[in-house]
């Protein structure tokens, strides 16, 4: 898979505009948590706030779940994040949280959704980099190839249809069931602010994707 620009990074300069820029920010970072424990350089990140939608009266449903990210995220320590990603997503055998697609729509890991994905991604001229150890139907991966879709400085990657082909058929079907396996574990802290910022921006771009119909 392509590798996700830095979420400290600016937009790439010939992105289709700032709202797909936007986005792109959203997905990478969304990448960066999901695929390992934040480290100080990301918390900070996240505690500096970022408008994710325009601030006009009230704030969106998607920017109070930022903020909400941003004022966790500088009450939490690197340690703390560590243990606590380890806890939801890590450890030997089953993970108290997957978060395969697989395992939601199938019931188990490198099922049929998994190759039906690998053939849609081979559609699209990606495929899976040696050097990655998870499945591509892992949520930070999906994450990771919408942000390089979501980028225009590529011919052909900013177009809509296809995100949301990827985004219909692969991530909406079973990634709120994710969040919500998230919000209801105990252990969670940081990352059930991570799971209701997720949420939200899924909302969002399922309300974005249904409007191009």
């Amino acid at each position: 898979m392509p590798s996700a620009p830095s979420a400290l990074m600016p937009a790439p300069a010939d992105a289709a505009g700032a709202e797909d820029a936007d986005r792109a920010r959203v997905w990478n970072v969304l990448a960066l948590l999901y695929i390992a424990p934040p480290d100080d350089v990301l918390l900070r990140h996240l505690a500096g706030g970022m408008d994710v939608q325009g601030r006009s009266g009230e704030p969106s449903a998607l920017q109070a779940a930022w903020d909400a990210l941003a004022n966790k995220a500088r009450l939490v320590s690197q340690e703390m994040a560590r243990e606590e990603f380890e806890t939801l997503f890590g450890g030997i055998g089953r993970p108290a949280v997957y978060v395969y697609g697989s395992f939601y729509l199938a019931g188990a890991l490198h099922e049929k959704p998994l190759a039906r994905l690998r053939s849609d991604l081979q559609a699209l001229g990606l495929a899976r980099r040696q050097d990655v150890g998870e499945s591509e139907d892992h949520f930070a991966i999906l994450a990771e190839i919408m942000c390089f879709l979501s980028t225009a400085n590529i011919p052909g990657r900013q177009d809509l249809a296809r995100q949301r082909e990827l985004f219909k058929t692969h991530i909406e079907p079973w990634a709120l069931r994710m969040c919500d396996a998230i919000l209801e574990h105990p252990a969670a802290d940081f990352y059930r602010k991570v799971a209701e910022f997720t949420r939200a921006f899924l909302a969002v771009e399922q309300v974005g994707f249904d409007l191009l119909d």
